[in-house]
């Protein structure tokens, strides 16, 4: 019976104790999460220090947490703020757009490019030197 007693009392303590702790929650939580979260903070910090503005920030980077590139972008900001540090120009500004290709069904028509004359090849004139 006093064991039984000794280890309820125990329990509740050990319960009580951690219930208020941030570190269960941080060992309970999925680490990809966890992951995904620094680099979307990691996100807005490098943006705010490559001087773009949050909007370009969220268009460049679509996938990541809005919500946690905003923390890491005003992080920075205070931090560069505090500090007199001066952000860097960034000297790619968007990635490129891939180009659109037109394919015209006639370019695989063998007869449509012996009308236009594009397949022929021409003859080359015969060089005088070489008789």
């Amino acid at each position: 019976m006093i064991a039984r007693l000794t280890f309820l009392a125990m329990a509740s303590t050990f319960a009580l104790t951690l219930g208020g702790c941030d570190a269960v929650t941080a060992l309970m939580a999925d680490p990809k999460a966890a992951q995904r979260i620094a680099d979307s903070k990691a996100i807005g910090s490098a943006c705010r220090y490559g001087l773009r503005s949050i909007e370009d920030c969220y268009a460049l980077n679509e996938k990541a947490s809005k919500a946690y590139v905003f923390e890491g972008w005003k992080e920075m900001d205070q931090y560069m703020r505090d500090n007199k540090i001066d952000g860097v120009v960034s000297k790619a500004d968007k990635a490129p757009q891939p180009v659109e290709e037109i394919i015209d069904d006639k370019a695989g028509d063998p007869a449509a490019k012996d009308k236009s004359g594009a397949s022929k090849a021409k003859p080359k004139p015969a060089d005088k030197a070489a008789r």
